[in-house]
Parts: C-alpha cells; sequence; structure tokens
C-alpha cells in the first residue's frame, strides 16, 4: 500500500510543471482522498481544472507562501506536502533579490511554520542543482531554503512532522524548457544559441521526478537531503537531437550560469551515502536523532557534477527520450 493512499496531500505551487504531472501520477496510481493545488495565479489553476476535469478529490487553494495564514487554512487536515512554490529565474534575481528572499527564504519558513501547527506528517521540499555552492542569489536563496528545511527537523520532532529535500537538475519538458526554443529557430533557419559548446547538464524527464519525491516520502524519516543518480549530457548533445544538423552560435555564459552543474559539492560529500537510485546527504547536525544513514559512503573528495558523471546520454537517448515524452 503506498504511502499517499487515502491520504491528504498539498502542494505548493501546484500549477507548475512538477504540479501537474504530480497530480495527474497521484491521482492514477496512488488514489489519495484529496489534493490540493495551493498557488497564486488563478488563470493557471483555470486552465489546471479544464485540464483535468472535475475529480472529487481535487481542490484549489488560492494563495501565496508570503501569507502564512492562508498556509495555515490551506493545510488544516492536510497528510503530506510537496513544496514546489519558488521563484527560479536567475537573471530576475539579480535584479529582484528582496522578491526572491520574500518567496523562496520567508516563504518557506512559512510553510515550515504551518506545516508544524497543521500537523502535517511529512514535507518534501524541491531544491535545485543551484542550490549547491551558489554562484546566483537564486541559487543561494535555494540554499538557504535546503537548510531551513533540514534544521527544522531539530525542533518538528516535537510536533510530529518531518521535513526532507529533494534536489535535482534540469527536467525535460517542464516549463522554461530551452526545447520549445530551439525546435522554433530550427523551423525558422535560425542558428541555435549555445552559451558555450563544453556546457554539460543533468537530465531528468517529469515522471522520474515525480516518482522520485514520492519515493523519497516512503523513505523520509527527517533530515534526508535526497538527489538522484541521474545521466548528463552535453549541450551541443542535446541541440543536434532536437533539431539535427541545424547551424548553433556560442553567446557566452550568461552571469550566475555554470559551465557545469553541481548537486552534491566536495564539502557536503563528506556525509553523503550512496544507494542504488540516490544519494542522500545526511545533516550537519542532527541532535533530534539521524537514524537513515544506510548506504555506500562516497569516496573521499567526491563531488557529484555534470562533468564527472558515469551516467550519460548521448544523441541517440536523447532523441528516444524526446519522442517518448512527445516532445
Amino acid at each position: 500500500m503506498s504511502i499517499l493512499e487515502n491520504s491528504s496531500i498539498l502542494i505548493t505551487g501546484g500549477t507548475g510543471s512538477f504540479g501537474k504531472a504530480f497530480l495527474e501520477h497521484v491521482l492514477k496510481e496512488h488514489d489519495p482522498r484529496r489534493v490540493v493545488i495551493f498557488s497564486r495565479d488563478e488563470l493557471k489553476q483555470y486552465e489546471m481544472k479544464q485540464t483535468i476535469g472535475d475529480d472529487p478529490r481535487v481542490r484549489f487553494f488560492l494563495g501565496d507562501i508570503r501569507d502564512i495564514e492562508r498556509l495555515r487554512l490551506a493545510l488544516h487536515g492536510v497528510d503530506y506536502v510537496v513544496h514546489a512554490a519558488a521563484l527560479k529565474q536567475v537573471d530576475t534575481a539579480e535584479y529582484n533579490p528582496t522578491e526572491y528572499v520574500k518567496t523562496n527564504i520567508l516563504g518557506s519558513e512559512n510553510v515550515i511554520q504551518a506545516a508544524m501547527s497543521a500537523g502535517v506528517k511529512k514535507v518534501v521540499a524541491l531544491s535545485t542543482d543551484k542550490a549547491s555552492s551558489p554562484v546566483n542569489l537564486y541559487g543561494a536563496t535555494k540554499l538557504t531554503a535546503d537548510k531551513l528545511f533540514i534544521s527544522s527537523n531539530h525542533y518538528a520532532a516535537a510536533w510530529g512532522t518531518a521535513f526532507a529535500v529533494v534536489r535535482y537538475g534540469n527536467v525535460m519538458g517542464s516549463r522554461g524548457s530551452v526545447i520549445p526554443l530551439f525546435r522554433r529557430l530550427a523551423e525558422e533557419g535560425a542558428p541555435l544559441p549555445i552559451t558555450d559548446r563544453r556546457m554539460t547538464r543533468f537530465w531528468i524527464t517529469l515522471p522520474q521526478a515525480v516518482d522520485f519525491v514520492i519515493s523519497s516520502f516512503e523513505d523520509m524519516t527527517g533530515g534526508e537531503l535526497y538527489v538522484p543518480r541521474i545521466p548528463s549530457m552535453r549541450v551541443t548533445d542535446l541541440a543536434e537531437a532536437v533539431a539535427p544538423g541545424a547551424p548553433f552560435v556560442e553567446v557566452g555564459i550568461r552571469p550566475g550560469e555554470k559551465l557545469h552543474e553541481e548537486m552534491i559539492s566536495a564539502e557536503d560529500s563528506r556525509r553523503a551515502v550512496r544507494r542504488d537510485d540516490r544519494y542522500v546527504v545526511q545533516p550537519t547536525l542532527a541532535e533530534w536523532g539521524f537514524t537513515n544513514t544506510w548506504g555506500e559512503p562516497v569516496p573521499d573528495g567526491f563531488s557529484y557534477t555534470s562533468e564527472t558523471n558515469d551516467l550519460w546520454l548521448g544523441v541517440p537517448e536523447l532523441v528516444a527520450m524526446l519522442d517518448e515524452l512527445g516532445l
């Protein structure tokens, strides 16, 4: 029996790409009692309602994670929370830093406080590769949020709420993906913009991300930072898979962008163990009694980067994934 069966689930930022995929999967495969889509955009909620139809298990709750009282109302009777709400554009963050602090940091703290007050059982917060050794403000706010969720287990244990974090890289087919841009430019006969021909990225599909989050709910006891073992790809290979033979032009790395992604730094790897499908970074300090320690310790000096990964997708594999996902 799934941990989510006959449960009440809330997804912050639930009208995003992940929220839509999570909702579709959990309704079909896990038969929850209720799923609450919590987000601040009424148009996206309306559009999502038209897509899913009239399912009595789904509730739409308009609200902003900056508003803790609204969160407390929405979380009444909720068992599990997926915290996906965030501001995510790297360049926009540099121009609007306080807005990112308010949503990604203070909003995350609101989710923590409201979840404990409501007696939520487990919360999984979604992170990003940019939170590891951050070089931009967006990454710094997400790293802070990660640490808030992990450290909250110190006092949340007395409330019966457990917090964990899931961190992964680029999602194939998500909103903001470069794939539609490449296809449009190729159709127009324009060259594809490549920031740097050496650039590599981690790659995960939306269904894989959803499955990973659900399995993390099953495994977590509180305090884990889960990182999936997923393949890397070269950006030039992605361009070739999307638009075979199309010319491309190097435009240079944007401010705050890395040549290669990192999901576990060498410093954090001292507390990381490897399991079959994932790495688990254990908390720095766990006075609540962290017990989920099984796994093979990673080698000294290990870091999990897209450049040094042992799993890779070439052009044929990328083409097959695009076809499978209808992209």
